[in-house]
C-alpha cells in the first residue's frame, strides 16, 4: 500500500426504488413486512488501485457507476459494502459547483472551498492571486456565483479545485462546459501535476483526452468492473460494448464484423477496385430485409433528409481498421465509409458522395466517384449499388459531423436524389494532435 494512492476493494452501491413515497415510509416506520422496494446496483464488486502519479481514467457508458465510483472516493456517498483507502489530501471536481453556496460571492466560496479543504485563512490567502488569475473571471469574482455563466462557473471551480496543492485530484466531467482555451489551460495544468508526483483520477466521455493523459483506465459497465488497464486496450474494449448495445447484443457476446452481417458478401469478382481505393459492388433487394449497418451506429435524430428519391440511399456504415461499424475511429488507422443505394429510377452516371465537417458546420474533407474518377454508366430501376471509400484517418482528435449524398445529372440539369446531411458523428481518438484540422505526419530528426 505504500506506493498506492487510492484502493478500491470490493466496493458495492445499492439503492433501494420504491414506486411511491407512501411505501418508504412504511418501511421505515416497520409497517410493512413486506419488500416495498426494487434494488439497483449502481456498482457491484468492483476493485481497482490507483498509484502515486499516475493519472487514470474512468470511462463507460451513462449509467455505468463512474461517477458513483468517484463520490464514495471523495466520502460524498457511502459504500453499501467494501471499503476505499485515499491516502493523500483529495480535491475533487465532481460536479459544476459542488460545494459552493450561491448566494456566497466568488471570493467568499474561495475562502469556503479552502477551510472545507483545511486550510487556515492565510494559507488560502497565500494561494489566492494564483486562484484569481486561473479562473480569470475580472470583477465577477466579487459577485453572488448565482449570477455566473456556466462557464464563469467552472473557471472558478477548476481554479480552486487544481491550485490549492492537493495531492490527489479527482475531476468528474468538469471540463466539458469549458470553452477550448480553458480546457487547454487545465490540460496544461495536468501536465505540471503528473510532473510533480501528483495522482489524478478523471472521468471522461472524450475518449481522445483519455488516451492522451491517462497513464491506465478503468472500464465499468451497468455498475460492473470489465477491465482495467493501458488506454489503447481499454478504449477499444469500450468500443466493443458500445456496438454490443446498439446491436443489442449481450455482454461477452463477440461482436461480428460487417462481413458477419451479410448473408452473402460481395465477391471481388462483382467488384471494381481503381487505383484511390473506391469498391463497387451491384446487388439485388433480397425479400427479406437484412440487418441494417446504420443502426449500429449513433445517428443524428435531426438529420436533414432531402431529395427526389430516384436514387435513396437505405443504409451506411462507418468502418474502422478491425473491420466493425463504429462512430469512433483511432487517428493514423485505415479505416471505410460505406454507402448502399437502391435506385427507382434507370440513372446515368450517378455520383456517390461523402462529407465532413467539425461541429460549426465547415466543411473538412471529402470526396466523390467523380473527383476519383469511377464511372458508372446507366443505372438500372431495381438495382442496388454498395460504395466503400477507404482512407487514412489523418484528422485531428475530436468530433465531427458526416453527410452522404447521391447526386448527378438529368438533361444538362444538376439533381439531387438523395442527401443526409449531419447524418452521425465520427469521434477520432487521438494520443497526439497537431494545429489544425488534420496531421501531416511530420518526421522530426535533429540535425546538429
Amino acid at each position: 500500500m505504500s506506493n498506492i494512492a487510492i484502493k478500491v476493494d470490493d466496493v458495492t452501491k445499492l439503492y433501494k426504488l420504491y414506486d411511491k413515497p407512501s411505501d418508504r415510509f412504511k418501511e421505515a416506520l416497520g409497517l410493512t413486512k413486506q419488500k416495498k422496494y426494487k434494488e439497483h446496483y449502481a456498482l457491484h464488486n468492483v476493485s481497482f488501485e490507483v498509484e502515486k502519479g499516475q493519472t487514470v481514467g474512468i470511462i463507460g457508458t451513462n449509467g455505468s457507476g463512474k461517477s458513483t465510483i468517484l463520490k464514495i472516493i471523495t466520502g460524498v456517498l457511502s459504500a453499501t459494502s467494501g471499503k476505499v483507502d485515499v491516502r493523500g489530501r483529495i480535491s475533487a471536481l465532481l460536479e459544476l459547483g459542488a460545494g459552493f453556496n450561491q448566494e456566497y460571492t466568488g471570493m467568499e466560496n474561495i475562502y469556503l472551498n479552502g477551510t472545507m479543504m483545511g486550510y487556515t485563512r492565510e494559507e488560502v490567502d497565500a494561494k489566492l492571486s494564483t486562484i484569481l488569475a486561473f479562473a480569470d473571471i475580472g470583477d465577477f469574482i466579487h459577485q453572488p456565483v448565482k449570477t455566473y455563466s456556466s462557464g464563469m462557473f467552472v473557471r472558478l471551480a477548476f481554479a480552486v479545485a487544481i491550485n490549492i496543492d492537493p495531492e490527489i485530484l479527482i475531476v468528474d466531467e468538469a471540463l466539458s462546459v469549458g470553452d477550448v482555451f480553458f480546457q487547454a489551460k487545465c490540460y496544461h495544468k495536468f501536465e505540471e501535476f503528473k510532473e510533480a508526483g501528483k495522482t489524478i483520477l478523471m472521468v471522461s466521455h472524450d475518449l481522445g483526452s483519455i488516451a492522451k493523459y491517462c497513464d491506465k483506465v478503468v472500464l465499468l459497465n451497468k455498475g460492473h468492473m470489465v477491465d482495467v488497464g493501458e488506454p489503447k486496450k481499454i478504449v477499444d474494449l469500450y468500443k466493443q460494448i458500445l456496438v454490443s448495445e446498439a446491436e443489442g447484443r449481450s455482454e461477452g457476446e463477440e461482436q461480428p464484423t460487417i462481413d458477419d452481417m451479410e448473408e452473402k458478401p460481395a465477391s471481388k469478382a462483382d467488384s471494381k477496385i481503381d487505383d484511390k481505393s473506391v469498391q463497387m459492388a451491384e446487388k439485388k433487394v433480397g425479400s427479406d430485409e437484412k440487418k441494417l449497418w446504420k443502426n449500429i451506429l449513433m445517428q443524428n435524430p435531426n438529420v436533414l433528409d432531402y431529395g427526389d428519391k430516384d436514387a435513396e440511399i437505405i443504409d451506411f456504415a462507418i468502418i474502422d481498421e478491425k473491420n466493425r461499424i463504429t462512430n469512433n475511429i483511432e487517428k493514423n488507422t485505415e479505416f471505410k465509409i460505406r454507402m448502399k443505394v437502391e435506385f427507382h429510377k434507370d440513372i446515368n452516371e450517378p455520383i456517390f458522395a461523402f462529407t465532413i465537417k467539425d461541429l460549426q458546420g465547415t466543411d473538412v474533407t471529402g470526396t466523390n466517384t467523380m473527383y476519383e474518377k469511377v464511372d458508372f454508366g446507366t443505372v438500372k430501376a431495381g438495382s442496388v449499388k454498395v460504395v466503400e471509400f477507404t482512407q487514412n484517418m489523418n484528422l485531428q482528435g475530436r468530433n465531427y459531423l458526416l453527410s452522404f449524398g447521391v447526386v448527378g445529372y438529368k438533361d444538362s440539369d444538376f439533381a439531387v436524389y438523395h442527401r443526409l446531411y449531419d447524418v452521425c458523428n465520427i469521434n477520432v481518438i487521438s494520443d497526439k494532435d497537431t494545429v489544425g484540422f488534420y496531421d501531416m505526419n511530420s518526421k522530426v530528426e535533429v540535425l546538429e
